[in-house]
């Protein structure tokens, strides 16, 4: 448990907050391309601030400070005819790649984006999309860095026939077996969880002991400040940010990478409008509506009842701690070493901030260095499983028609 004010600390974000301005330093995710229409102002909501992406008579897009309503409510997007843009308000750059703009509201330049898998991938290859969650961004992300819950919250008591698995996550084969990754999960729910630090964040490996001397490996990655990298399935990556709309309410926004054949993205996208509403991205399942719990379901078909779309699993789970999660009476276990560990350097982030040291922050700088990162299934020889799981990530890349060298 930690206290309230450290608890305050890493979660509120707002303008001049001690987590606010790290998250500041970095890219942001503000919108959709999809949801630009022409030269159309479209409002975001984004750090505590109200702004308005708007294109410039030179086809410049930057991000605008509107004025915004006292009593507007978190996720409220006003109509382009109703945007105000605030004549002394802050402008901030933005870019756009990969199905997303990304909006930098920190101080001096903007670092580099680093040239992970999800950018370097040609667009064909790569698919955006992003979800309304009613909770703080920080506890979005530290379900994200839990290899531990997939076994649980996550947990399919029948297994889906693979070949409906597209476009689903944890619905492929494990690699090199005929196991589905959903009986993986299920059969051995206790993984041993090894965390380390590296350039961008956190690398994440959870090994599952498995019978005859076989382990199951389980890479993910912690991006700093705010995002995740881990498997989707043996072809694609899902790269995930969590991006506070203010102190209660957060988007996430994912980039799905393909690493062998373009992206179906009319599929991936009918497959998730069957579960938001346009045009917050709110889910249809959420706390007014029970987010669907079905008993009997639960009773024979998932761990939750709540359907079979994971991201309402997580919904669920942490929106559920309320919109501020309560550290102070939190009980971390060993299971949790990966959010210790984050919260170690977050705090240390904000801590060289406050001593005017930036430029020790993860990813400041020239970030062009920074591929990857690494994140795959493999199930390998308990003894060498190190080594199998890297080679089992040099070939997806070696077969892969765009240069995902490393």
């Amino acid at each position: 448990m930690i206290s309230q004010t450290l608890n305050d600390q890493i979660t509120r974000i707002g303008p001049e907050t001690e987590a606010g301005n790290v998250l500041r330093r970095y890219w942001q995710p503000a919108a959709l391309v999809d949801e630009l229409s022409g030269d159309a102002p479209v409002p975001v909501n984004l750090l505590g601030e109200r702004l308005a992406l708007i294109r410039d008579t030179d086809g410049t897009l930057q991000l605008y400070t509107r004025i915004a309503a006292a009593d507007e409510p978190p996720a409220h997007y006003p109509a382009s005819g109703q945007i105000r843009i605030d004549p002394k308000g802050a402008i901030y750059p933005v870019v756009e790649t990969k199905g997303i703009v990304f909006a930098y509201l920190g101080p001096g330049k903007p670092p580099s984006l680093p040239n992970f898998d999800c950018f370097r991938a040609p667009d064909s290859h790569v698919f955006a999309f992003k979800g309304l969650w009613e909770c703080n961004w920080l506890q979005a992300l530290e379900i994200g860095i839990d290899p531990a819950h997939a076994s649980f919250l996550h947990r399919f008591l029948q297994d889906e026939d693979p070949k409906d698995s597209y476009g689903k996550q944890f619905r492929d084969k494990a690699a090199h077996t005929d196991m589905p990754m959903t009986q993986v999960l299920r059969d051995y729910p206790r993984p041993d969880i090894h965390v380390d630090e590296t350039e961008y964040g956190l690398r994440i490996t959870a090994l599952r002991h498995m019978e005859n001397e076989l382990t199951h490996v389980r890479v993910t990655n912690q991006i700093f400040p705010d995002a995740i990298c881990i498997p989707m399935s043996r072809e694609m990556t899902i790269t995930q940010w969590h991006v506070p709309i203010d102190d209660e309410t957060c988007y996430w926004y994912t980039i799905f990478t393909s690493f062998k054949n373009p992206v179906d993205k009319d599929l991936m996208r009918a497959q998730r409008l069957q579960e938001h509403r346009l045009p917050d991205y709110a889910p249809l399942k959420n706390r007014g509506n029970n987010y669907h719990y079905d008993p009997a379901e639960q009773a024979t078909l998932t761990y939750t009842g709540m359907g079979m779309d994971i991201n309402v699993h997580d919904q669920w789970a942490v929106e559920g701690m309320g919109a501020i999660q309560d550290r102070t009476q939190e009980h971390l276990g060993r299971s949790d070493v990966a959010i210790i560990r984050y919260r170690r350097m977050l705090r240390k982030a904000i801590a060289d901030l406050a001593a005017e040291r930036a430029d020790a922050l993860p990813m400041q700088g020239d970030v062009a260095a920074i591929l990857g990162p690494l994140s795959n299934d493999a199930i390998a020889s308990t003894r060498d499983w190190q080594a199998a799981s890297h080679a089992a990530d040099m070939a997806r890349r070696s077969e892969c028609p765009w240069d995902a060298s490393v």
